[in-house]
């Protein structure tokens, strides 16, 4: 067994990511989705998983989680930031999210990501007043819905939300996710996170999910674009350099719509 334990998280965080790995899961056993960590236990102040044993990465396991990661994706949701059962609060790490449902995807990311985490960030002090202004420039941006900066309609996603290589434990055949903060989304977004921290043959994960349900010819323009949300979680979390970055992420994104 692995005993999850944080200082300062909430109940609602161990409930949340407990309820978010069963809907992943769902996934899995329906539709052929990733395989996730079980839970044996959710307490007040922890969370009980089974331990995982891994191994080193390879080309063949990357190529089945790519596979199986697209049939998580297509297990979709009925809305974007729709959350697992009986959640009414979401997180990721132990920042706790905006709640609510959205039918579209730029009024969901403009109003439950760039809009509140900006204006947290600037109370803060880890973006300066300039960053903050790009920001809710590509968050006004957002809420156009226009497709030169968020690309063609896509289906409603069902997103691990913290896809960063650190969430992702190597088998021999296969990959098995951990620490999700799972919600309706854009597909493009868990991409995006695994681009910007790296993971092991992410070219054959890439190529495998693709083969299994293709992307948008044009999706790797879009990359900045979904990077800026989780930037702006670290420039909230961590401080640094991460709050320039969001704002460079936004301003490549925002120049794709630029006359």
């Amino acid at each position: 067994m692995f005993v999850k334990q944080r200082p300062g998280a909430t109940p609602e965080a161990y409930v949340y990511e407990a309820q978010s790995l069963a809907w992943l899961r769902q996934a899995h056993e329906e539709d052929d989705g990733c395989p996730v960590v079980w839970v044996r236990e959710v307490g007040v102040d922890r969370v009980t998983l089974d331990y995982v044993a891994t191994t080193t990465p390879s080309s063949r396991a990357a190529r089945t989680f790519g596979a199986q990661l697209a049939n998580t994706h297509r297990s979709g949701a009925d809305t974007f930031g729709r959350l697992p059962l009986d959640c009414k609060r979401a997180f990721i790490a132990d920042l706790e999210l905006p709640e609510g449902t959205w039918e579209t995807f730029g009024s969901f990311y403009a109003q439950a990501r760039v809009r509140p985490l900006t204006e947290r960030a600037h109370r803060m002090n880890a973006i300066t007043s300039h960053e903050s202004h790009l920001l809710d420039e590509l968050a006004e941006a957002l809420e156009t819905e226009n497709s030169a900066l968020i690309g063609p309609a896509e289906p409603i996603a069902r997103l691990h939300g913290d896809l960063w290589s650190g969430n992702v434990l190597w088998r021999r055949n296969d990959c098995v996710l951990i620490d999700p903060s799972a919600h309706g989304g854009h597909r493009e977004a868990d991409l995006a996170m695994l681009v910007l921290f790296g993971l092991p043959y992410l070219d054959d994960v890439l190529d495998a999910y693709d083969e299994q349900w293709p992307l948008a010819e044009d999706y790797q323009r879009r990359i900045p674009l979904h990077q800026v949300y989780p930037l702006l979680v670290h420039a909230i979390l961590f401080g640094g350099s991460y709050g320039a970055a969001a704002a460079n992420a936004a301003r490549t994104a925002l120049a794709t719509v630029s006359p």
